[in-house]
C-alpha cells in the first residue's frame, strides 16, 4: 500500500511539473528590411548563432529603394524573425546590426498593429498631398524664373564685369576717388565720353568723371575692328600672332585668300555644295543658334567659323566645277572635245591605248570651261592626272601666296622705316623662296 500511494504522488507530482513547464510559450520578434544580396549569409548566421532556435520568414520588395546614405537604388527584402527568450532576442539584434539590417517597431497587440498600419497610411498619404503640392509650388517658381532667366544671366555677366574692371581701378591718396589708366581707341574718344556723362546723369552723382589723355612711350596694344563676318578670320590670323601696332592686318586679305586656297586643293563640286549649304544653314539660323549658347567646344567651333564653311564651300563648287570633277565623277555638259574611235576588239587586246591630238581623235576645239570630261574613261592614270593637276595649282597659288604676305611684310618696314629690316629679312625671304621653287 505503501509503495502504491508513493508511485502515485510521485505522478501527480510530475504532471503537475509538466503542467508548468507546458503553459503559455511567449514569442518574441522583430522586423526589419536588408539588402537582398545579404539575406542568404543573413540566413545563415541567425541559424547557426541561435542553433536554430528562431523562425524567419521573409519577402522581396519588387520596387528598389533608394539608400539614404549612397542615394543609389537598391533592392531590399522585409523579414520578420520569431525567438523565444530575451537572450535570443539580444543575440538576433546584434547580427542584425552587423549586416546593417534595417530595424523597425512593430506592437505585439493585433489592435495596436493595426492602428500603427492605419497611422502610417495616413502618414504616407499627407507625405504624398505635402509632395504634390511642394512639386505644383516649385513648377509655378521655376516658370517665374524661367521667364527672367536671360536677363538675370545678362544682369550678372554685366556686374561681373562692371566689378572687374573696378578691380583694376587704384585708390586715390584721398581715398574718395578711382584712378584707371587705359587705351582708348582714337575713334571711339567721344563715344566714351557721352557714355560717362550718361553715366553721371543717371546715377545722379554731382562730381562727373575726368578723361584725360596722357603721353606715353609704351607701345599701345593691337586692337582689331571686327564684325560677325570678319571675326572668324582675325580669329584665324590671331592663332598664329598678333601684329604689332599700325601693322598692316592681313585679315582682310585673307578673307579671299584662305576659301580659294582651300578650294583649289578640295575642288569638289558636291561636296562643295554640302559644305555650302552647311555653311548657309548656320548664317540663316544665326540668330536662335547664338541664343541657345551651347557648352560644345566642337559645335562652337564650327559656328564661329560658319562664314568661312560657307565661303570655303562656294569656292569649292566653283573649283570643283573647272576642275570637273563631282564626288570624283566628271560632268559632260558641253561636250567632249575628243571622240573614241576604237572598236571592241582593240580595246579588248590593248592594255594600254592614247588619244592622238594630231589625228580625228579631237575637235580642234577645247572643252569651254576645265576639263574635259573624256579623262573619265582613262581609269589608270584619272586619278594620277587629277590629283598631280591639283597638287601643281596649289603649289603656284600657294607660292604667289606666299609671295604676296612676304610683300606685305615690305610695306611694314616701310613704313616703320626699318631699312635693316629690308636688307635682312625681306631681301633673303624672297631669294630663298624664288629660287626654292
Amino acid at each position: 500500500m505503501h509503495t502504491t500511494e508513493s508511485m502515485t504522488r510521485a505522478l501527480i507530482t510530475d504532471e503537475s511539473r509538466t503542467g508548468k513547464a507546458m503553459g503559455p510559450v511567449q514569442l518574441g520578434f522583430v522586423a526589419g528590411v536588408i539588402l537582398r544580396e545579404r539575406l542568404p549569409a543573413f540566413e545563415r548566421m541567425l541559424w547557426r548563432a541561435c542553433r536554430g532556435n528562431v523562425f524567419l520568414r521573409q519577402a522581396m520588395i519588387e520596387d528598389p529603394l533608394e539608400d539614404p546614405s549612397t542615394g543609389d537604388k537598391v533592392y531590399k527584402s522585409v523579414f520578420i524573425i520569431f525567438f523565444q527568450g530575451d537572450q535570443l532576442k539580444t543575440r538576433v539584434k546584434k547580427i542584425c546590426e552587423g549586416f546593417r539590417a534595417t530595424l523597425y517597431p512593430c506592437p505585439e497587440a493585433p489592435t495596436d498593429r493595426r492602428e500603427m498600419a492605419m497611422g502610417v497610411m495616413t502618414r504616407i498619404e499627407d507625405l504624398h498631398t505635402v509632395l504634390g503640392q511642394t512639386q505644383d509650388h516649385r513648377h509655378r517658381v521655376l516658370v517665374a524664373a524661367a521667364k527672367n532667366l536671360k536677363n538675370w544671366f545678362v544682369k550678372v555677366r554685366k556686374i561681373k564685369a562692371i566689378y572687374h574692371t573696378l578691380n583694376l581701378f587704384n585708390l586715390d591718396v584721398t581715398q574718395k576717388c578711382l584712378i584707371a589708366e587705359c587705351w582708348v581707341p582714337l575713334l571711339d574718344f567721344e563715344t566714351i565720353q557721352i557714355a560717362l556723362r550718361r553715366g553721371t546723369e543717371r546715377s545722379g552723382s554731382s562730381v562727373p568723371p575726368i578723361l584725360n589723355r596722357m603721353e606715353t612711350f609704351e607701345d599701345p596694344p593691337t586692337y582689331n575692328r571686327t564684325n560677325k563676318f570678319t571675326h572668324a578670320f582675325q580669329a584665324l590670323i590671331n592663332a598664329y600672332g598678333v601684329a604689332s601696332y599700325r601693322e598692316m592686318n592681313p585679315a582682310p586679305y585673307t578673307i579671299i585668300t584662305f576659301p580659294f586656297l582651300f578650294a583649289v586643293m578640295f575642288g569638289d563640286l558636291g561636296h562643295g555644295t554640302i559644305m555650302a549649304l552647311f555653311g548657309l544653314w548656320m548664317v540663316l539660323k544665326e540668330k536662335p543658334l547664338a541664343a541657345k549658347k551651347s557648352d560644345n567646344e566642337i559645335w562652337n567651333i564650327f559656328f564661329g567659323g560658319r562664314y568661312i564653311i560657307f565661303l570655303m564651300g562656294v569656292f569649292s563648287m566653283y573649283t570643283g566645277f573647272v576642275y570637273n570633277d563631282i564626288f570624283s565623277k566628271s560632268l559632260n555638259v558641253f561636250g567632249s572635245a575628243w571622240s573614241i574611235n576604237y572598236n571592241t576588239s582593240t580595246v579588248m587586246t590593248n592594255k594600254a591605248l592614247q588619244l592622238d591630238p594630231a589625228t580625228a581623235d579631237y575637235a580642234q576645239t577645247p572643252y569651254p570651261i576645265g576639263l574635259d570630261p573624256v579623262w573619265q574613261v582613262a581609269p589608270l592614270n584619272k586619278i594620277i592626272f587629277q590629283n598631280a593637276y591639283k597638287m601643281k595649282i596649289s603649289i603656284i597659288f600657294g607660292v604667289i601666296h606666299m609671295l604676296f604676305g612676304v610683300f606685305v611684310g615690305l610695306f611694314n618696314h616701310r613704313y616703320f622705316k626699318n631699312k635693316m629690316a629690308i636688307y635682312c629679312e625681306f631681301i633673303p625671304q624672297v631669294i630663298f623662296l624664288v629660287f626654292l621653287f
